[in-house]
């Protein structure tokens, strides 16, 4: 089976699994890494992913996954939170998170760069709005290769001092 049929057929499993228990599939990736293939499903709900719930994803998965067996060759099985800056893929990622800080890889340079970080302000009809600085940019979303949330440290003189 080739990959992307494979990528098709572990994205459905996990859906109606990582569904049925209110969570959101945030992302799957199955990949090749130094000799072995990794399948990574990446968990969200409203408060955060604890270590428990990856685990009960991860056995319930993995026995699906054992009895519909759509890889036909060894891999590790990986269940995580999308952690603090995690990806924007879908359309509602990004109304999601409006006013957040993101960072935002395009295939082609806007305003001089292909690297942007800022402040998603809108999502509108397939384009995402980024206050830059005190510009104000608007990305298609087709040209945009990779988005995700940027977490910015704030510490404090008092902290810093120490």
């Amino acid at each position: 089976m080739q990959k992307s049929r494979i990528l098709k057929k572990v994205s459905e499993i996990g859906e109606r699994i990582i569904g049925s228990k209110g969570f959101e599939m945030v992302d799957v990736e199955f990949v090749q890494e130094n000799g072995s293939w990794y399948l990574r499903y990446y968990i969200d709900k409203p408060g955060g992913i604890t270590l428990d719930d990856c685990q009960e994803v991860s056995e319930e998965i993995s026995r699906q996954l054992d009895i519909e067996d759509p890889i036909p060759h060894s891999y590790i099985l990986e269940v995580s939170s999308p952690g603090i800056e995690r990806k924007l893929k879908k359309e509602e990622d990004f109304l999601k998170y409006i006013g957040s800080d993101v960072e935002i890889k395009t295939f082609e340079p806007f305003d001089g760069k292909k690297i942007l970080t800022g402040t998603l302000v809108d999502y509108n009809d397939g384009t995402v709005v980024l206050k830059v600085d005190s510009r104000t940019i608007n990305i298609p979303l087709e040209k945009i290769s990779s988005a995700k949330l940027k977490f910015k440290f704030n510490f404090d003189e008092q902290e810093r001092t120490k």
